[in-house]
């Protein structure tokens, strides 16, 4: 592994990212690499990866690191991470897959998942207390319960900006929270939020303390701002639910910690619904995964084939001599822009009954030994699952779920190609 990551290929994505005269010195790029790989090897956390590699002299000269040298911090190496984005992850993966490419390629759709760690169904009073528990830690108390002091001793009241209550809000809205249970107490609770964060704003204005404590400031309104467009977005789908309509799942919102998870109805009777992202994964005979996208919802696998195809047959410079995918792929128009694209062998099942032509061919040994074959290379969804940290994303949002699992593959590929090196 050491000579493999001594290759400059891996290098290469990540010159755009620094100027090579203008700057202060950053960590270099083969330490940052290095210690990345450790930690999805290993699934170590950040903080427990820095501790490993300053207590560890093997670990110390693996990462290029003197051993009175200075281990990068925590936030360094999140922030590089971060910084680069997925357009280096893309470039590293690029180069692992040229070093492994060819041969038989099988893809695998809805089964490869990376779920974030904060995804999950996300109702009114997790909402709610998310936002309390925010304002409270950063910025003091929150005003008092309604009901349970002088705060606000009118429930059909609605506050102003500067904390009085005034005017009164929609009856109608009024007695469907009566019946919704936590909808009154929601809706009470997001007024004061917003009030919060109104007033927060205001003394950002004011405050004529360091630049430092300013910019703190504004990212908690900024912050707060966007958790109470979130928290609306619920009690809109909680509305919504309350008449009998289910919210559209392409937009609905699950998590408050994870705003770009969606719902993912698999049909299993353990659990039906999954939330978060949907991948797809392509792998060769050798274990080494080709091509790996990452997309937000449940959009149709079909359509995702050919362009991976394209992808891998651009990165490694061969076209594959035999692709096979598993049922949801089976359509017809898939299978001819595969044999126009050159691949000569296409062994996917087609989907619903098919014709006597088609189940005799189906039905064929060789056909039958390749779609075992990849159903047997399943087994790459779980070692990225179980091994290399897919089963939780722990950086927000789309991108960084990218990011995440990109990191995973280039891991676990690098993994693949040191061992058939050896």
């Amino acid at each position: 592994m050491d000579a493999l990551l001594d290759d400059p290929v891996f290098f290469a994505p990540f010159v755009p990212f620094f100027d090579p005269r203008v700057g202060r010195p950053s960590t270099p790029i083969e330490t940052y690499l290095r210690m990345m790989f450790l930690k999805f090897r290993y699934r170590l956390g950040y903080e427990s990866l820095c501790r490993e590699v300053t207590d560890s002299i093997t670990w110390r000269r693996f990462c290029r690191i003197p051993i009175d040298g200075r281990v990068p911090h925590p936030t360094t190496l999140m922030k590089l991470t971060t910084r680069c984005g997925t357009a280096a992850v893309d470039g590293l993966q690029r180069g692992a897959a040229g070093e492994g490419g060819g041969g038989q390629a099988a893809a695998h759709g809805p089964a490869a998942r990376g779920h974030h760690g904060g995804a999950g169904r996300c109702g009114l009073p997790d909402g709610f207390r998310v936002a309390g528990q925010g304002g409270s830690a950063d910025h003091g108390d929150w005003p008092a319960d309604p009901g349970r002091g002088r705060s606000d001793p009118h429930p059909g009241a609605e506050p102003e900006p500067g904390g009085r209550e005034a005017g009164a809000w929609d009856r109608r809205e009024a007695a469907l929270a009566g019946r919704a249970g936590p909808g009154g107490d929601a809706r009470r609770a997001l007024r004061r939020a917003q009030v919060k964060a109104a007033a927060l704003a205001a003394a950002g204005g004011r405050d004529a303390a360091a630049g430092r404590r300013r910019g703190r400031l504004r990212r908690a309104v900024k912050d707060l701002t966007d958790l109470l467009d979130a928290t609306r977005r619920i009690a809109g789908q909680t509305r919504q639910r309350l008449t009998g309509l289910v919210p559209d799942g392409a937009t609905r919102l699950v998590s408050l910690h994870e705003r770009d998870a969606r719902p993912i109805a698999k049909g299993r009777l353990g659990k039906p619904v999954k939330f978060g992202y949907k991948a797809q994964v392509i792998d060769n005979d050798d274990g080494v995964v080709l091509d790996s996208t990452l997309q937000q919802g449940n959009p149709p696998d079909a359509p995702q084939l050919g362009p991976a195809v394209k992808r891998v047959i651009r990165r490694t410079g061969r076209r594959p001599w035999t692709v096979t995918a598993d049922r949801g792929y089976g359509e017809a128009r898939v299978e001819d822009n595969l044999h126009d694209m050159g691949v000569p062998n296409v062994v996917i099942p087609r989907k619903g009954k098919p014709g006597n032509a088609r189940q005799a061919r189906e039905h064929r040994r060789a056909f039958r030994r390749t779609v075992k074959w990849r159903t047997g290379s399943e087994g790459r969804i779980s070692s990225l699952k179980r091994g290399y940290g897919w089963d939780r994303a722990r950086i927000d949002g789309t991108e960084g779920a990218r990011i995440w699992t990109g990191q995973a593959v280039l891991a676990h590929n690098l993994v693949k190609i040191g061992a058939l090196a050896g």
